[in-house]
Parts: C-alpha cells; sequence; structure tokens
C-alpha cells in the first residue's frame, strides 16, 4: 500500500444531485434519488429497537488508531490510494461530531454488483446515521468494470452472470483490510470497533471479510447478501446480522438462483451460526407484522447469529431512501418496517472485537 500520491476532493455530486444505480441486476441502470466513550463497562445486555437482546463484550477499551491527534475535518471526501500496485476509490464520510482526538468506530460499507461507491451512499442513506451516532463510514468500490459500475472479486465465486472473476483481478479482502489500515493513519479510529456492511455482493463481501478478517472486522452485518464462506477460516466467532427480503427477486430468499447463490437465506444463518458456536435451535420473534428476528445464540464469546427476516420486500435496503417505481417494479417492494442503519448500529455497539 503507498500512502504517498493519496489524493482527496471534495464531492460535490453529493449535495442534491440524482444518483444512478445498478444494483446486481439483469437489466438496464436505474436511477435512484440520493437522500444526501473510551472504555465498554463490564459485561451488560442491550435491547434493540427489534426487541433482540444482545450481549456486549466485557471490559473492551478503545484502542487509538496512528490517526489520532492528526487534524481532519468533519464532511466526505473521495479517497484513491494506490493499494497492491492499483489505484483504488473509497469514498469517505467523517461525523458532525468528529474530534481528532476521540476514537470513533469505522464502519465499511460496499456497494452491491454492478454498482459504486457513490451509488452505495445514496441508497443506504448511512451519512446521516454516522453524524447521529459519530462514527466514520467509508464506502469502497470494487474494481472488476461490470455493466455502469464494478463488482467484488469474492474468492471462489463467479460474477453477476455467472462470468468467472477476471484474471488478475486485485484481492479485495487485501484492499478492504489495508483501506482499514490507512484510515487509521488518516482519522482517529477505535480499532477495536471496526465494522463491516454491504448490499448484495457488498454482503458476500461482507460475509467473506468475516472469515478472512476476524481480526480486523468486530462484526459484520450483511443486507440482501448473506452467505457462509467455504473455507471459513476465522481466528474468532464474529457476530453477524443480516437483512433480507422474501420477494427479493435477485437473490432469493429460498436460494436457487445464481450461480454464487445456491442455498437459502434461512440455511446461511443457520450455517454461520453452527460455525460460532452457537445454540442448535433458534430463537424466534416479531418485530412487527412483517418482521421476524431469528436469533442463534448463546454463541462462543458472545458472538450472536441474527437473521431479519422481512416479507414481502425486494432486493432493497430495508428502511433506505425512498425508491421510485422505474426501480421497485424490477427490484421488488421496498419496505420501511425496520431500519437496517439503526438496527446493524446497535448490534455493533454491542459487539466490539473482545479484549486483547
Amino acid at each position: 500500500m503507498e500512502g504517498r500520491g493519496l489524493k482527496t476532493e471534495r464531492d460535490s455530486r453529493l449535495r442534491g444531485s440524482a444518483l444512478a444505480v445498478a444494483t446486481a441486476l439483469t437489466v438496464v441502470p436505474l436511477l435512484l434519488a440520493a437522500c444526501s466513550s473510551s472504555t465498554m463497562s463490564s459485561s451488560t445486555t442491550a435491547t434493540t429497537s427489534a426487541g433482540t437482546t444482545v450481549t456486549t463484550t466485557p471490559q473492551v477499551a478503545a484502542a487509538p488508531s496512528p490517526g489520532c491527534g492528526t487534524a481532519a475535518s468533519p464532511g466526505t471526501v473521495t479517497l484513491t490510494p494506490t493499494i497492491d500496485g492499483k489505484q483504488r476509490l473509497a469514498i469517505v464520510h467523517v461525523p458532525t461530531g468528529y474530534r481528532a482526538t476521540t476514537p470513533v468506530p469505522l464502519v465499511l460499507n460496499m456497494h452491491g454488483s454492478q454498482s459504486t461507491a457513490l451509488q452505495q451512499e445514496g441508497l443506504t442513506g448511512m451519512d446521516a446515521t454516522a453524524d447521529a451516532d459519530t462514527f466514520i463510514v467509508a464506502y469502497p468500490q470494487g474494481d472488476i468494470t461490470a455493466g455502469t459500475g464494478f463488482e467484488w472479486n469474492v474468492p471462489d465465486e463467479p460474477l453477476l452472470g455467472g462470468a468467472a472473476v477476471p484474471a488478475g483481478s486485485p484481492d479485495d479482502v487485501s484492499f478492504l483490510t489495508q483501506l482499514v489500515t490507512l484510515l487509521g493513519q488518516r482519522y482517529c479510529i477505535d480499532t477495536n470497533r471496526v465494522f463491516a456492511t454491504g448490499f448484495s455482493g457488498g454482503a458476500r463481501m461482507a460475509s467473506q471479510v468475516a472469515c478472512d478478517a476476524s481480526n480486523v472486522f468486530a462484526a459484520v452485518a450483511p443486507v440482501s447478501g448473506l452467505r457462509l464462506p467455504s473455507p471459513c477460516p476465522s481466528t474468532r466467532p464474529v457476530p453477524v446480522i443480516a437483512f433480507h427480503g422474501t420477494a427479493d427477486p435477485v437473490d432469493p430468499y429460498a436460494g436457487n438462483g445464481q450461480p454464487y447463490w445456491t442455498y437459502s437465506v434461512p440455511v446461511a444463518a443457520q450455517r454461520w451460526g453452527s460455525h460460532n458456536g452457537c445454540a442448535a435451535t433458534p430463537q424466534r420473534r416479531n418485530f412487527a407484522p412483517t418482521v421476524v428476528i431469528t436469533q442463534y445464540a448463546p454463541c462462543t464469546a458472545n458472538a450472536e447469529v441474527e437473521l431479519l427476516t422481512i416479507a414481502g420486500e425486494g432486493h432493497e435496503w430495508p428502511g433506505g431512501p425512498h425508491l421510485p417505481r422505474s426501480i421497485t417494479r424490477v427490484l421488488g417492494p421496498q419496505s420501511t418496517a425496520v431500519s437496517a442503519n439503526d438496527e446493524m448500529w446497535q448490534f455493533f455497539e454491542a459487539h466490539p472485537l473482545p479484549a486483547r
């Protein structure tokens, strides 16, 4: 990774612009209107607004990154670092309450197949959540050109449509872990509170880093794309919260979709529960008439696995910015029954890296 030559620029397009979105589609691109303490206490429990009870890891102090003390202003910038010999891109939003001497959590938020970092920022509306809860959110961009956007190099998995990953494509697990290091040099980040989420292909990438970089990412939150990679060489059980709609036409809830999408979403959650040493029989309860939460717990090292199933929702970000009919006609209905941003953030807060 090369720190020199790192370019930054204000992304003026983010203010009141219209964003194009191509989220793992086999059809033409569609339009998306973009909306533009240092120590945990001893072991406690927290209840999310969805009624999910999670247990914090006891006595996990903040682990300040080397960037603490380096001046940085709140706002949004685009970084283009050279990593593993290739210029990459990530949009980074620093929250309004950021102070250069106070370590804050970091969330990587990865776009879907044939989409972009800018489109993911608009699709999820996570900048506002970061401002409200004071964490840095970064939107990395894949490098494999596809459609009007990019795809991720998910190890041993084909691309959307079944094509093989092109020869010479960069290692995206390496890119994402090095990006965390780079951001830790630039900003004051709590390295015990680094998390990953993503949509569709980005969700599969988030699932992957939970296996391949479990020492970096404290917990993950795949949206419309939960998988358990095989093999999964994690060195610790990683807490997982996932979201998926039953009317998803791109990554069907029951499985039997694209070549990378064979088994069902409930099977993926069950496999993660087994991988994390959880109780074999999950707990299920209703959040709302259209949402069921399935929780695998207790688990080794409090690494709960939770699946929020949204009845009737399509291939969207639950509770995200409103999408026009031109999109929902293709991706399926959108739901506001649960806010993926709010629920995953509460889950993340309860699951820092264990004390080291």
